[in-house]
């Protein structure tokens, strides 16, 4: 397919979405920022030092490629790594990960003139996707310049992404061998692209990179500031529901009682995963007359008592990690709800009991954590049967932590490996050993 004919059907696609757009510009402040960058105005590279490419589509992403942009530093530091998002959470998670170190911009638009302005001004050595944003006239673009382009973290659900790219037959085969190398989560996904056609060889199970951002530890920092001005003493019984979506707050808050009767001193905490739902759920909450304690109206600092019933809620940006480490059980939301799941990982690094329902199928590692310590609900009624037996027995709330902690710092490592496959692209030899610099050019054996 031609750069032209994708051009007009991005246009077409582009005029058909644009309300939507104009609603989430209007009604909720995104997609204002970077519109030069998204048309192919990224930063310039000067001087002759050669440039890594990263880009992760979102927030995951973007979290995610925080340890691979640190080995990377630390394998090739003669390199410069810049970092492309799409979303607005996943720039901003950029810009506080990476800058001023990196330069941090918008991810083009895949139309041919973006795509090509975009990398005459960066003139990358070598591109890295995170987990598989492939767009079809980059690629192309890329492989006219002899750019390589690598996607480390790699993955394929198997109800969504590979159907539809079977669907393209010919088309996804030409698409993927357009890749240097693709590094993927675990064998499954290896061989979905197997499946569609992509080359053997380019294909490499490094493991999930995940596992390598969690901060495996008993604590976070700032969680006592947290507390106090959230009005925790300690002696309640602290539930944190991270990373919710629309519906499962309701079903949360419809059970609190049920909760609070089994276990008094219940106290339940939400932290919504999308910043333009904070009012909405604020509402919900007031809807149930319980007080609403927000932290956007308690700083550190400035705490005060907690109300009775009074259901707290996390409405800033980048404290999740906070409410998890002071929380006695955890539900990781958009899974009772058919979502896909948040990142649970995080919960379980902290050693906290975590619970999940069904639906996580942007998260294959549930699979994993489910049978380590970590417990899958089928719905609300058993969540709060999980939660209640956790806060009841502290001493099995604790096992079941301590065994998801061991598991997340078993499955560490993927980073690494992914190193050493973007090496083997640059033709550098992988560091032998943690903090040492990659070895000069291979040579060429005849």
């Amino acid at each position: 397919m031609t750069g032209l004919v994708l051009d007009v059907i991005y246009g077409i696609g582009l005029v058909a979405i644009s309300p939507i757009w104009l609603y989430r510009m209007i009604r909720h402040g995104r997609y204002r920022g970077g519109v030069g960058e998204r048309l192919g105005a990224a930063p310039r590279r000067y001087g002759l030092q050669p440039v890594i490419w990263v880009h992760g589509v979102s927030l995951g992403e973007i979290n995610a490629a925080r340890s691979l942009v640190a080995e990377l530093h630390s394998q090739l530091p003669d390199y410069r790594v810049v970092v492309s998002s799409t979303t607005d959470t996943g720039f901003a998670a950029a810009r506080k990960h990476f800058a001023p170190d990196h330069k941090v911009f918008h991810w083009p638009m895949d139309f041919s003139l973006s795509v090509a302005r975009a990398l005459r001004r960066v003139r990358p050595d070598l591109v890295v996707l995170m987990e598989g944003d492939i767009w079809p006239n980059f690629l192309a673009a890329c492989n006219r310049r002899g750019i390589p382009v690598v996607v480390v973290n790699g993955r394929m659900s198997r109800d969504k992404g590979y159907p539809g790219y079977r669907k393209l037959g010919p088309l996804a085969e030409k698409l993927f061998n357009r890749l240097t190398a693709i590094g993927v989560q675990d064998e499954a996904y290896a061989e979905r692209f197997r499946s569609l056609g992509t080359a053997p060889d380019k294909v490499h199970i490094t493991g999930m990179m995940k596992y390598d951002t969690a901060d495996v530890a008993d604590h976070a920092a700032g969680r006592d500031e947290l507390a106090a001005a959230m009005g925790l003493t300690g002696a309640e019984k602290l539930v944190v529901a991270g990373g919710t979506g629309p519906g499962e707050e309701q079903l949360l808050l419809d059970r609190l009682d049920e909760l609070e009767r089994r276990v008094p001193g219940a106290v339940l905490a939400i932290v919504p995963r999308k910043p333009e739902r904070f009012d909405e759920v604020a509402r919900l909450i007031e809807q149930t007359g319980r007080p609403v304690v927000r932290r956007s109206q308690r700083p550190d600092g400035t705490g005060d008592d907690r109300p009775e019933k009074a259901v707290l809620l996390g409405d800033t940006m980048g404290e999740l990690r906070k409410f998890y480490s002071l929380a006695d059980a955890v539900f990781v939301g958009r899974s009772l709800v058919a979502m896909g799941g948040s990142d649970m990982i995080e919960a379980a690094a902290l050693g906290k009991p975590t619970a999940f329902g069904p639906h996580t199928f942007n998260f294959p590692q549930a699979d994993e954590l489910a049978d380590n310590g970590c417990v899958r609900v089928a719905d609300a009624d058993e969540l709060i049967d999980r939660l209640s037996g956790w806060l009841s027995s502290p001493a099995e709330a604790a096992e079941a932590g301590r065994k998801a902690r061991r598991f997340v710092r078993s499955r560490q490592g993927a980073t690494r490996r992914n190193v050493e496959m973007i090496c083997e692209v640059l033709g550098r030899t992988p560091a032998v050993a943690p903090g040492a610099i990659a070895g000069e050019r291979i040579a060429e054996t005849r």
